[in-house]
């Protein structure tokens, strides 16, 4: 299938591969700038979830994954300069299912499954399988936040 297929609105906001597919990363991951290990709660302790986050795959536990970071919610997607953002999309449930990192330029980074990152707008990704964004995460620009 392809990433329109997947993600019809995609087609009508417009996107650009990145980079290739990897199985090393996720999105959780990928939006908190780690290339390196897949992010998740899961049930059997086998992936990489932040210390002081609870274990489970809720909004409230992938807010306080990021906020181990140094993030903490905001109002609005719009650019600060000086500032990255995270959001957190959520199916029809409230379950997380994906996060995207803001760029300078605005648009919006994502890693897709085990697929390639995109660069693409913040609605580009809304649909039936990722949802709707239900949370924006913010944090200072530093150093080491820029790669």
């Amino acid at each position: 299938m392809s990433l329109e297929e997947d993600f019809p609105n995609l087609g009508n906001t417009g996107y650009r591969i990145t980079s290739p597919a990897s199985t090393e990363y996720n999105c959780i991951a990928w939006a908190a700038r780690d290339d390196s290990r897949w992010w998740e709660p899961d049930p059997f302790y086998l992936y990489f979830w932040p210390e002081g986050a609870p274990h489970e795959l809720t909004i409230d536990a992938v807010v306080q994954a990021y906020t181990t970071l140094g993030f903490v919610p905001c109002q609005t997607s719009e650019v600060e300069p000086g500032v990255e953002k995270i959001a957190i999309y959520v199916d029809s449930n409230g379950t997380p299912t994906h996060a995207a990192r803001q760029l300078p330029s605005g648009k919006w980074t994502s890693k897709l499954g085990q697929s390639e990152d995109i660069e693409h707008e913040l609605n580009g990704l809304t649909n039936s399988k990722y949802g709707s964004v239900a949370r924006i995460l913010k944090r200072p620009v530093s150093r080491t936040s820029s790669k």
